[in-house]
């Protein structure tokens, strides 16, 4: 059953309860929302914007906890929808959708999840869910599927293309580097790295995990004695460690720049988390490069090269809906966005255009740690594998394999599903989780990921990589019942982290 108020600023606030709410109920949320007043209709005509029906938003997730704390039970969903004057009126195709009318279906979602299927043709069904799967790998796969005897189902090969993308594993950066046919004494990437394999100074682990650690002064912890209830706080010295990180997002930024740069800031606080055995976040950064954004008559140099036409949106519109897209997700975490940097570019030579069409969106931060819990553990046989954070959606599906290959070269639909949406409040309560673990005199934390790029595949996959682990898919939480196994297992939604943690 779906309950109708209207606000006093004419948005509608649609309740799905699985009881007949009493008059109490009633009072209670009509205070909830504002002094809104209950419909009483089963159906609310005109046009409407508001969010897609397969996806509860974490607006809805944070509200419906609210109602719980209220006392109120059987409230099992809560979105919000504004009134348009037309069908023609502006909005979020990715987020929202338009509705003519809303009634009691407008969750009712009439999709059944797809079947796992076993993958006949790897070409075509390689470039039909934009996998970016080269041709050696294709032919490894063909070895695989000699080796156990059948084809391989579509998790098996979507979950490879992610976890093997050149997102997730750097192949060109770590590849052999070739200069006019001559092969380099080292790769781009063990360049970086030898940096600091010559001048090690104070740093303690770089290059492995998720985050870089810098010895740190000891410092005062003030925390509470114990975090399992209320408890008063004590004070104690603890040897910490710097965290720093930088990670690039920037297919998403392209794409979708204020969720693109928004869940870039939030994976690269997560990675900060998922130092060791768990850190903290202190401070953000964000950088971005662009093509020229033309919107100042003075600067003579963007005039001799003509604007191309945008593939998503504008560098103008990059540079306002990112920054605005990074500042939010820190507000809403607790990370202030304290410095960053803004760089344009484009170049026209031989009659070749050239610029930044692919935006960068560099975010970085600093955080600190202990010096006990900065360094990942062991997996043992035994251990158990946590997930915190929210359930899972058909969002950011292949978002390692799509970021991989030039924006544009797959369809708009697979470039979409594959950005990821940001649900800060829900990372907080993962940070909140984990800085508590932290703080005890004994940590549980074995080892931690978070869950960027695959999701589920990646995350567990490298948390158990060492000695292998069973996970029950249908243990996950799915807050969209027409996912499909590959689905559930790649998608990368909610804000999460994974954890091992000792068995007892």
């Amino acid at each position: 059953m779906i309950l109708f108020f209207k606000a006093p600023t004419g948005t509608i606030l649609a309740t799905e309860t699985t009881k007949q709410p009493e008059s109490d109920d009633i009072r209670k949320l009509s205070w909830l929302y504002g002094d809104a007043q209950m419909i009483d209709a089963d159906k609310v005509n005109g046009f409407h914007v508001g969010p897609r029906r397969e996806m509860i938003t974490p607006w809805s997730t944070n509200a419906v906890e609210i109602t719980q704390n209220m006392g109120l039970s059987g409230i099992t969903r809560i979105e919000e929808y504004f009134p348009v004057s037309s069908e023609d009126a502006e909005y979020d195709p990715m987020l929202q959708r338009m509705y003519k009318g809303l009634d009691q279906d407008i969750f009712t979602v009439n999709i059944k999840p797809e079947p796992i299927i076993f993958v006949e043709d790897l070409d075509s069904y390689n470039e039909q869910e934009g996998l970016a799967l080269s041709k050696e790998e294709i032919s490894y796969l063909h070895q695989v599927e000699k080796e156990i005897g059948r084809s391989l189902t579509d998790s098996e090969v979507f979950g490879f293309a992610q976890i093997n993308s050149e997102h997730c594993r750097h192949k060109i950066f770590g590849g052999t580097f070739i200069i006019d046919g001559k092969e380099m004494e080292s790769s781009l990437f063990q360049m970086i790295k030898n940096t600091t394999k010559e001048h090690q100074g104070h740093i303690i682990s770089a290059y492995k995990d998720n985050v870089a650690f810098a010895e740190g002064p000891v410092i005062e912890q003030f925390a509470p004695a114990d975090h399992s209830t209320s408890d008063y706080f004590i004070i104690k010295d603890i040897e910490s460690v710097i965290s720093i990180k930088a990670e690039t997002h920037n297919f998403p930024t392209t794409v979708e720049p204020f969720n693109g740069a928004s869940t870039g800031t939030g994976g690269e606080i997560r990675d900060r988390m998922g130092g060791g055995k768990g850190s903290w976040p202190i401070a953000g950064t964000a950088v971005y490069m662009t093509s020229y954004p033309r919107n100042d008559a003075g600067k003579p140099w963007e005039k001799p090269l003509k604007e191309r036409k945008w593939l998503y949106q504008t560098p103008e519109q990059i540079m306002t809906k990112a920054s605005n897209g990074a500042s939010d997700f820190g507000n809403k975490f607790g990370q202030p966005l304290i410095c960053g940097s803004l760089l344009t570019f484009e170049h026209q030579e031989d009659g070749s255009q050239y610029g930044y069409d692919k935006v960068i969106m560099m975010a970085g931060g600093v955080g600190y740690g202990t010096k006990r819990d900065c360094l990942k553990g062991e997996p043992q046989k035994g251990n158990k594998i946590v997930v915190l954070g929210g359930d899972n959606y058909r969002i950011g599906l292949g978002g390692g394999s799509v970021s991989s290959v030039d924006t544009g070269r797959y369809s708009s639909g697979i470039e979409l599903n594959a950005v990821q949406r940001a649900n800060a409040e829900m990372q907080k309560r993962d940070y909140n989780v984990t800085r508590a673990l932290c703080e005890e005199d004994v940590n549980p934390i074995v080892s931690i990921h978070d869950h960027g790029s695959a999701g589920h595949v990646n995350c567990l996959s490298e948390l158990v990589e060492e000695c292998g682990g069973l996970i029950e898919m249908d243990k996950l939480p799915v807050g969209d019942k027409t996912l499909s196994s590959k689905e559930i297992i790649a998608n990368e939604s909610q804000a999460r982290m994974g954890l091992l943690i000792q068995e007892e």
